[in-house]
This record gives structure tokens, C-alpha cells and sequence, in this order.
């Protein structure tokens, strides 16, 4: 048995999966798409398998060839959370809000509420929305990087206040005296800054873990400031070992900066779990998902290999002349591993298989081989914990839960049951509501 063992999140996105061709796979009915019964019962499934928490990513605007294939992400994450929440009892619930386009209050009271019908199990995905086609769809444009992120630090702030508006303790509920709540521990914040203003209070009472917990999502040094000041849970994207670590430390050094415990914030890297019996077959089947994708990733795959490719090569290995001229490009972390998977002899079509431009890295091959990944890098200290993305839903959830998750757990990496009910208890971060007072104290 470890002595710490790594927190696990699971994606959840359209009702199929995060490959533009999971949609027509054998396994889904097309009708998935918009299917919340599918969602909780992978959340279920999530469950079953004690991982802590699910993580809903959101984009606010239509961002996919759906010509061919549906969009990543399709319902409101925060109705989809909440019929989860309804159909689970301990999984924490993890949703993107942005500040950009959300106002204070009803962010505070979206996610207020969540975590109480959650019985405290709800976190808030905090992060700025940069892309022209969401700035479209709410009548605007997007404001230069300095002002996004001056907001979202006052939007953050006004939601914390308004989270704590409604004392702990004021809900008193005297039948025999008549008395609801003591009013004075009830009170406006009324705070104004450049961008936003709320007068409060928000009336909804506390959950069983007080607040939501905040998380994070970049890694910009403006979202990493952002995360040291006020997230407990960090959705990375990270590539390599020596990348995860220099971004954990970044974090964990900015947190300290602010007063903050570094141990308070927990790091996650991304991780594709591609589960098969043989490579061969776990290759076979991302390829068989990917559609029309690989197509068009072979010029970009020049590019990372310093070298020209065309699509007429696909199914084809690099020549002995583009091995020997074959370089990583410095300015792509992947690059070195394509580099490395390329020279291996793979045709064009499985090194991209391989998951070689993917945001996260991709494990193709038996579920022990998806544990090792997770071991080493937790073991390096690169990572507190993975947040997990699937190619296919169905069967990928049941495939990590059942034949995954027993290896970690039998190597006291993870462990066998939920030790708390809240998401506050699943991170092991500390108690907060309102607003954190060492942030007043290191400003």
C-alpha cells in the first residue's frame, strides 16, 4: 500500500465519446447524442468503479464538422450535472462555467444550488472563454487576454462572497417560535469592481462541504496564477513527465505564494485510455473511430517530423530517406514521441492511432499497460491523480472500471471505496467558505 494514492476523474461529454467517429460505432445507438440516461448510467458506472469526481467541459458555440460528426460536448453541463446528481450519491461533479460570459450571481447560485442537490458534491471549472465564435453568440467580441483575466479574478471573488452571504449557521427553523433564519447572519456583500457587481445575498443555505471547489483549466501563466490563487483541482494538459511536473510545481509555487498550503491543490493530467488486447487491436479500433480525421492530421504530422507527408502515404511507413531526415520539432512536446512511434516502422495511419497529436497521451494496448502510465507518472510526482477521456463511452467506461481500476487498486495506488460523500472530501482540501481570508492577508 502506497502511502498516497491518486485521485481519478472521468470526462463526460456528447453521449458518445471524444472520437468524431464513436457516433457510428457498433456499440452506440445514434440516438445517444442527446441521451441523458446514458450519461448517468456512465456516471453510475464511474461510480461503481470510486472514482471521484466527473469532469464537464463546455464550449458556447458550435465547434465540429457535423457534416460528419457531432460536437464534443452537447447538452448545458450544468442540467446535465444535475440529473446526475440525482441518479449517483457519492461522485463528485465537476462543470465548466465561464467568466467571461456568466454573471456573478447566477454562477453562485447555479452552482450553489448543484451542490446541494448534491449533498455537497459540486465544483466549479473556473476559466475564461477566448474563442470569437462563443463572443459571437452573446453579442460581443473577445476582450484583450489582461481584461479576461481582471474579470474572471473579480467574478471568482463576488461568487466566493456570495457563496458565504448566507451564514453557516442562519438557518434556524423554529417551528414553535416562528423564526426561519437569524437575518443578521444574512447579509449583501455589495462589492463592485471594474468589470461586475453584486449586491447579495444569495439565499441558499450551505451543503454538507459549505461551498463548491473551485478548479482550474489552462496553462497559461495567467490561468496558472489564476489556479494558485483559487483552485483546489487543476485540469491539465500535459504531454510528458518533466511537463507535468514543471507545471505542478509552477502551481503548487504560486498557492504558496498566496498564502496557501501547496498540498491543497491537486494536479491532473490527462489520459486516453485506448483498451484492447493487443496493440494491434487497440489500434484497429481508434482507427476505426477516427473517421476522416487521419486524412487530414498526416500534413500536420510533416510538420512535428520536420519532414513533408502527404495523404497519399497513409498507409504507408516513413522511407528510409524521411527516417534519416526525420527531426522532433522543439516547438511540439509530442512531437518527440511521434518521432519515436514513427521510427518504429508503424504505417502513417497507426502512428496517428497512436494518438501521437492528441491533446493527452494516449495508451494503446492492455489495461496493464494503461496502469503503468498511471504509475509512473504519479509515482514521479508529476501528478496528484488523472482526469480520464474515452474514445468511446460504451463499452470504454465499463473497460476502465472492470479491468483498469482492479490493477491500480490492486497495487495500492487507488483506493477500494469512497472514504467521504463530498467532492471537498474525495480532494482532501481544506474546509472554505466565502471568500479564503489568506488571500486578504497576501494581497
Amino acid at each position: 500500500m502506497h502511502d498516497k494514492q491518486m485521485i481519478l476523474g472521468m470526462q463526460l461529454g456528447n453521449g458518445y465519446g471524444t472520437q468524431p467517429g464513436a457516433w457510428r460505432a457498433p456499440s452506440v445507438d445514434p440516438a445517444d447524442f442527446t441521451n441523458f440516461d446514458k450519461l448517468v448510467g456512465y456516471a453510475r458506472a464511474a461510480e461503481r468503479g470510486k472514482l471521484q469526481f466527473l469532469f464537464l467541459p463546455d464550449f458556447q458555440a458550435l465547434k465540429a464538422d457535423i457534416e460528419h460528426a457531432p460536437p464534443a460536448g452537447t447538452l448545458e453541463p450544468m442540467l446535465t450535472l444535475a440529473a446526475i446528481a440525482r441518479g449517483t450519491t457519492h461522485i463528485g461533479m465537476v462543470a465548466t462555467g465561464s467568466t467571461t460570459f456568466n454573471e456573478p450571481y447566477n454562477l453562485a447560485r447555479q452552482f450553489k444550488t448543484l451542490d446541494v442537490m448534491s449533498h455537497g458534491r459540486a465544483g466549479w471549472n473556473a476559466v475564461t472563454t477566448s474563442d470569437p465564435r462563443a463572443a459571437a453568440n452573446y453579442g460581443g467580441e473577445i476582450a484583450p487576454r489582461e481584461q479576461r483575466y481582471e474579470r474572471a479574478h473579480e467574478v471568482i471573488q463576488l461568487v466566493q462572497a456570495l457563496w458565504g452571504s448566507w451564514g453557516r449557521d442562519a438557518l434556524v427553523t423554529d417551528v414553535e417560535a416562528g423564526r426561519f433564519a437569524d437575518a443578521s447572519k444574512v447579509q449583501p456583500i455589495n462589492l463592485r469592481g471594474h468589470h461586475v457587481a453584486s449586491r447579495g445575498p444569495l439565499p441558499v443555505p450551505p451543503s454538507e462541504q459549505g461551498q463548491p471547489v473551485i478548479f482550474q483549466a489552462g496553462g497559461s501563466p495567467h490561468g496558472l496564477g489564476l489556479a494558485g490563487m483559487y483552485a483546489s483541482g487543476i485540469i491539465g494538459a500535459t504531454w510528458t513527465i518533466e511537463d507535468a511536473r514543471a507545471q505542478r510545481a509552477t502551481i503548487r509555487e504560486a498557492a504558496e505564494r498566496f498564502g496557501r498550503n501547496p498540498d491543497e491543490v491537486k494536479f491532473f493530467a490527462g489520459v486516453l485510455p485506448a483498451t484492447a488486447p493487443t496493440k494491434r487491436q487497440a489500434l484497429d479500433q481508434r482507427i476505426a473511430l477516427g473517421g476522416q480525421a487521419f486524412p487530414d492530421q498526416v500534413g500536420y504530422l510533416g510538420s512535428m517530423l520536420g519532414i513533408p507527408l502527404d495523404a497519399q502515404q497513409l498507409d504507408k511507413p516513413l522511407t528510409p530517406s524521411q527516417v534519416a531526415a526525420a527531426r522532433a520539432s522543439t516547438s511540439d512536446p509530442r512531437a518527440g514521441h511521434a518521432l519515436e512511434v514513427a521510427r518504429e516502422g508503424w504505417t502513417l495511419r497507426d502512428v496517428l492511432a497512436h494518438g501521437v497529436i492528441d491533446y493527452h497521451p494516449v495508451i494503446t494496448g492492455p489495461p496493464a499497460e494503461v496502469a503503468d502510465h498511471m504509475q509512473e507518472w504519479f509515482e514521479a510526482d508529476a501528478v496528484d491523480g488523472f482526469w480520464v477521456v474515452m474514445d468511446l463511452y460504451n463499452p470504454g467506461v465499463d473497460t476502465f472500471v472492470d479491468q483498469v481500476v482492479p490493477i491500480l487498486q490492486e497495487r495500492g495506488l487507488f483506493h477500494l471505496d469512497y472514504e467521504t460523500s463530498t467532492l471537498r472530501g474525495h480532494l482532501g482540501v481544506p474546509d472554505q467558505y466565502g471568500i479564503d481570508p489568506r488571500l486578504a492577508a497576501s494581497s
